[in-house]
């Protein structure tokens, strides 16, 4: 039987962060009172001793969840391939930037990290042996673009299988099943005066599978604004969409042995508790199949300036009560 548990990335309240809005405290206290069991730290925007984690971070992560009463559960890494101005990092080089990030995850206490894709399969599988040692599981990000199906993803996927470590794998967003237009964006570009019949014309060439040259040259014709194109390049990369969310959720399940945690992606959540673009009644039906047993972290990505504390707020709810309708 799935055991889900639900909890946020403190990502999801960024904009107030860097605003100064929220501290580093308040965003984890917001985190427990909008209904988080756990979070995600990212840690080169909420540590500030990042690479490192002092003894004293450790102390104030300790009070906060004595106050609060949750802690991390994630330590998001980050592989930044090109900090050096002169060169790409080394494979060894990120290889040992991952390895730094698992011992500083193990000083806070996380049992997941979340690595990038820059990491390859086979780093990924020379850290399985120290991810072990530690006792943390590191998952590969899958992100839009990217899919359950997609040449890189499979290629972590039969490395992993190979490996036959249980200590790497996945860590899916669920913006991958996205299957409507990004509301946020839309709403922009109907602010910027790109007419509603030109965007339904883009999202149902999405739909079709044309390819982005193509259609690009068709609505040029129609509207070569740059509000009209910023949102179709969209349409088209992180934020894009399909007819149906089935075919990737099929694949989906079989990759699940080798899923540590869950991006509860949004962008928009209703009053009525409905993501816009995002199925998730067709979603966490399937995840509860595969028996999941483990966290959704809620990630609220800013794209039309609504309240991060209340969209995580509203997403949270909206899980609970999927979940709850599953009779789990």
């Amino acid at each position: 039987m799935a055991n889900f548990k639900v909890g946020t990335t403190l990502f999801s309240f960024g904009s107030e962060y860097i605003k100064g809005e929220l501290s580093l405290e308040d965003c984890i206290r917001t985190a427990a009172e909008v209904g988080a069991e756990g979070y995600e730290i990212v840690a080169t925007q909420m540590i500030p001793t990042y690479p490192y984690v002092t003894d004293e971070f450790v102390g104030f992560i300790e009070e906060c969840k004595k106050k609060y009463g949750i802690g991390p559960i994630c330590y998001a890494a980050n592989m930044d391939r090109g900090m050096r101005s002169d060169r790409d990092l080394t494979e060894d080089e990120m290889y040992g930037m991952a390895v730094n990030d698992l011992k500083q995850a193990h000083k806070l206490g996380c049992k997941i990290v979340r690595e990038q894709f820059l990491l390859s399969p086979e780093a990924m599988v020379r850290l399985a042996p120290i991810a072990e040692e530690y006792d943390i599981k590191v998952g590969i990000e899958i992100h839009n673009p990217e899919t359950p199906t997609s040449p890189m993803i499979m290629a972590y996927r039969e490395a992993f299988e190979k490996s036959g470590s249980k200590y790497i794998g996945f860590i899916p967003d669920f913006g991958i099943f996205a299957t409507r237009p990004n509301k946020p964006y839309w709403d922009q570009a109907l602010a910027a005066g790109v007419a509603e019949s030109t965007l339904e014309r883009m999202a149902q060439l999405k739909y079709d599978e044309v390819p982005q040259e193509q259609a690009v040259a068709e609505i040029r014709k129609i509207d070569d604004s740059p509000a009209a194109m910023t949102v179709l390049t969209q349409m088209y990369g992180f934020v894009q969409f399909r007819k149906s969310a089935q075919p990737l959720l099929e694949e989906f399940k079989k990759m699940m042995p080798y899923v540590f945690e869950l991006h509860g992606k949004c962008h928009y959540v209703s009053e009525d508790l409905k993501e816009a673009s995002i199925p998730y009644n067709e979603i966490i039906p399937v995840v509860a199949e595969t028996g999941f047993d483990g966290y959704i972290m809620s990630e609220y990505e800013d794209a039309g300036g609504f309240s991060g504390v209340e969209m995580v707020k509203r997403h949270i709810a909206m899980e609970r009560k999927l979940v709850k309708d599953l009779h789990l």
